[in-house]
């Protein structure tokens, strides 16, 4: 059998050398026709057929293929195994052994293995102009908020030619928070570039066409026309088209969340993440440009992003029904509205950190937003206790024990502790907070605090040290021109008086 080194060793003893066919014969022991057939064709390795050793599988080889096709793409407990489809080919008339289809099927699904991964390891440089495009995902995180360890939704973005990157984090991946998201980042990133790309969220893509098409979300187009950028969503489960915003996941981990100390609130947070981000632009060396920082380029690329317009207003409006207790309910919490709406149709619009409810055209209430998480914790009730004013004024005895009023300021509450005490009390205490309908809430409160610290303290003390501090404070004095001044100034004298009271008695 002839092998490389023996063919190296004929070419080299008769090309170089120059020995005769005859002599490599006799050295090599081969025939001269096999060794002119080398020499002839020039080959540096031997060349032999391929060996046919037919199998009693081969007439079922493209059935057996199409069944383990078809058998991949079902689900595991539907999916039949082997030993079953060696049955079936046993049905057809194949009358070879269970290990030629095992090892037929082992084969198979190396080449399958060998095609996704080609597939999936090859992709294409992406080059990006100054200002073209930002990529947009989000991810989940962990911090400590208020002595308690929450999951975040954190919203990132990311300038695909400068890699310049912004963190904002959320409660959840809502509507609200997601245009609350582009406000604060685009802002921070200094403009609005021409294109977004983001993955099929569902407060984007309402339904996932073929190829490109999407059906997309009527509130994520009126942000998208506000901002005046154009939309690219990926292909369904192929990350690698956003790979810039996918690595930028992976890498603030370890740069930014391993490092997060613990907050009062969400809002010190995301001040926290905005500093902290910019920080590390100056840090982080460009991977195209590495002789610059991601810093240096994005100062570069400020020139080619659009002014950044005003917010957009991006709320979640529905249509909610006040109860009779004068409450709304909205995300598993109850928000207060004025009492004159109770049993009435309002519209409630949620911000990323507010709740403000609307009716006949003007805005009647707003709360802070409360996120209530878990099954397991009771759900809130957001009171406000000027809503319940017109209640009290006909049920005053609800004073005493409503719920609202457990949030009054504390001289309101000195004022209830000493007032309730009395006969009429509650009336009169109903009275007084009512004045917060007319006047200053600051006022009246204050006026509370002096006739408190005065002594005996009565609606009538309040009413008058109301009255003076609401005074205007007297004009000043006006220093009239030389023309036109009197001669004789009128005094405040008086006994003038007493003169006329004798003139008139003298007649």
């Amino acid at each position: 059998m002839i092998d490389v080194a023996l063919l190296s060793v004929i070419r080299r003893w008769h090309l170089r050398e120059g020995l005769s066919i005859r002599e490599i014969a006799r050295r090599t022991k081969l025939s001269r026709n096999t060794i002119r057939k080398y020499l002839a064709n020039g080959q540096l390795e031997p060349v032999y057929p391929k060996r046919k050793s037919p199998s009693k599988l081969d007439p079922y080889a493209e059935i057996l293929a199409s069944w383990l096709e078809r058998e991949s793409t079902r689900g595991r407990k539907q999916r039949r195994n082997l030993r079953q489809l060696y049955g079936d080919l046993v049905a057809l008339g194949y009358r070879g052994s269970y290990d030629r289809v095992a090892a037929f099927a082992r084969a198979w699904r190396r080449h399958q293995q060998e095609a996704a991964r080609v597939s999936r390891g090859t992709y294409v440089p992406l080059v990006f102009a100054p200002g073209e495009a930002f990529q947009f995902d989000w991810s989940e995180d962990f911090a400590v908020i208020g002595r308690e360890r929450l999951k975040l939704a954190v919203a990132q973005f990311k300038l695909c030619h400068s890699r310049a990157f912004m963190l904002r984090a959320y409660p959840l991946m809502t509507h609200e928070m997601l245009f609350d998201a582009h406000n604060h980042a685009l802002s921070a990133l200094g403009g609005v570039p021409k294109r977004g790309i983001y993955d099929n969220m569902r407060t984007a893509v309402d339904k996932v066409g073929r190829g490109k098409a999407r059906v997309v979300n009527a509130r994520f187009r009126a942000m998208t026309g506000h901002f005046l950028f154009e939309t690219e969503f990926c292909t369904p489960a192929a990350g690698w088209e956003k790979g810039q915003i996918e690595k930028n996941v992976r890498d603030a981990r370890p740069r930014i969340w391993h490092q997060v100390p613990k907050f009062a609130d969400l809002a010190e947070l995301n001040a926290w993440l905005e500093r902290r981000c910019i920080a590390l632009w100056s840090q982080i060396r460009h991977p195209e440009q590495t002789c610059r920082t991601i810093g240096d380029v994005w100062t570069d690329e400020q020139d080619h992003l659009m002014k950044m317009p005003p917010p957009f207003d991006g709320f979640v409006e529905d249509t909610k029904r006040v109860s009779p207790t004068c409450l709304v309910a909205f995300g598993r919490n109850r928000y207060s509205v004025p009492a004159s709406y109770a049993n009435r149709p309002v519209s409630l619009r949620a911000y990323a950190d507010r709740v403000v409810i609307a009716a006949e055209g003007q805005v009647v209430a707003e709360h802070a937003r409360v996120f209530t998480r878990g099954h397991d914790r009771p759900a809130r009730k957001i009171y406000d206790w000027r809503h319940y004013l017109a209640v009290i004024q006909r049920k005053p005895g609800a004073l005493r024990n409503g719920a609202p009023f457990a949030e009054l300021p504390e001289g309101f509450k000195r004022l209830q502790g000493v007032l309730l005490k009395r006969p009429g009390g509650d009336r009169e205490m109903v009275e007084i907070l009512s004045l917060v309908l007319h006047h200053d809430e600051q006022a009246v409160l204050c006026a509370v605090e002096l006739a408190l610290e005065a002594g005996p303290v009565s609606k009538q003390h309040v009413l008058n040290i109301l009255s003076r501090l609401l005074d205007a404070a007297p004009p000043a004095p006006v220093d009239a021109p030389t023309g036109l001044r009197l001669i004789d100034e009128p005094k405040a004298n008086v006994t003038r008086y007493d003169h006329l009271r004798g003139r008139v008695h003298a007649g």
